[in-house]
């Protein structure tokens, strides 16, 4: 009776394991499959959407990659115009002498024109010409300006012409500061110059670029680039244009891993840009005893216009982060190719689930535990049941 009683209780005991086993066997993180239907804890209640990673997956998020201001190529800086402050020198010119500004003994003269005083835009944005007065110079190019003063005295000079050139640039400015060798704020270049042209101005980076970033304020806008992809994408190095700020600074990009990687934990990305390959190269690699290829996941706060262009119905979503579990599958030849090309971004959470099957053999290896743990008093009951009786029949 004390057996049976024993194998009983063993029962009920490896009997709500083997339902719940699941529930609270030690793992890593959850499963792919509570992953990929959108389990969530009742209590912190936080929904995701689930987009696997395929080719127009990647394709959408090369669209939104960070750019600076000014789109893909970059419109080019207008002609130099000027502002208040700025330093004008104003030449008249007239055909003969005799006329408003060339007296009739010109021959003393070196030559039929006349230079006036440098002077400054004043507050109104207007610039004195004798017999002109106050003349419009204030967003206006030379040309402009030269046009108008050649107005005002046409009817009352000898042919008149004029030159109007700019000695000091004091509002055309580009401002570079940060982590740069030589933080200054400098004139912009008639010509036309790219940022990477404005960091040189002000020294280069101090940092060797890799964790840099560059960050460019303009006409109230700011956006944001690693440094390296100035230098390795010549497209996103726009023309910079005056009244720009451009910030440089250093930022690591970090990622953390969990799961059944070859190991957990968080990583720099030690380059302008890192592939989910090489992430989870960095990581080392999956478990080939445990991880399963094709529940590889990404999580990722993305935007919601990134969201609606992933197909992700955003009206369940509140607020303008919409929280996205990118899902890989490396069990497909294939997916190691596209994973090269899906690039991680700062703090991303890299999470690779356990295989079905290493779950089911944790939950027999608690089984086998539990009966094990039953079975040494049944083995020791009847050991002593066997002793009993080989006294009773010793002589």
């Amino acid at each position: 009776m004390l057996i049976k009683k024993i194998i009983r209780i063993g029962v009920l005991l490896a009997l709500p394991v083997g339902l719940q086993g699941c529930l609270y066997m030690p793992t890593n993180g959850p499963t792919g499959e509570a992953i990929r239907a959108a389990e969530q804890d009742p209590v912190i209640g936080l929904p995701y959407a689930v987009v696997k990673v395929t080719p127009q997956t990647e394709q959408v998020l090369a669209a939104f990659a960070p750019r600076l201001a000014g789109g893909i190529q970059g419109r080019p800086p207008g002609e130099i115009r000027f502002g208040i402050g700025d330093v004008v020198s104003v030449t008249v010119f007239e055909a003969a002498a005799g006329g408003l500004f060339i007296p009739l003994e010109a021959g003393v003269r070196p030559g039929n024109f006349i230079t006036l005083p440098n002077q400054n835009v004043d507050s109104d944005g207007n610039i004195s010409v004798p017999y002109a007065g106050a003349v419009r110079a204030k967003g206006r190019t030379p040309s402009e300006v030269q046009r108008s003063i050649v107005d005002a005295l046409k009817n009352r000079a000898i042919e008149p012409q004029a030159v109007v050139a700019l000695i000091e640039q004091r509002t055309s400015l580009i401002s570079v500061l940060g982590e740069v060798n030589t933080p200054a704020r400098f004139a912009a270049n008639a010509a036309g110059e790219r940022i990477l042209d404005s960091i040189t101005r002000a020294g280069g980076p101090k940092g060797q670029g890799f964790d840099t970033w560059v960050m460019l304020e303009r006409e109230g806008k700011r956006s944001t680039v690693p440094f390296g992809q100035l230098v390795y994408e010549p497209t996103s190095n726009v023309y910079a244009h005056p009244g720009d700020t451009i910030y440089v600074y250093r930022e690591p990009q970090t990622f953390v891993a969990f799961g059944a990687s070859g190991a957990q934990g968080q990583f720099n990305f030690e380059a302008w840009r890192v592939s989910l390959a090489e992430g989870v190269a960095k990581a080392g690699g999956l478990n080939d005893s445990s991880a399963d290829p094709a529940a590889v996941f990404l999580y990722r706060g993305e935007s919601r216009e990134v969201a609606v262009r992933l197909g992700i119905d955003v009206n369940t979503f509140s607020g303008p982060v919409i929280p996205v579990v990118y899902n890989m599958n490396l069990r497909d030849p294939a997916g190691y190719f596209l994973a090269t090309r899906f690039q991680m971004r700062n703090k991303d959470v890299l999470f690779v689930s356990n295989a079905p099957s290493v779950e089911s053999a944790k939950l027999m290896q608690q089984i086998r535990l539990v009966t094990a743990t039953v079975n040494d008093p049944i083995v020791a009951a009847a050991n002593g049941v066997i002793l009993r009786n080989a006294i009773k029949l010793a002589p």
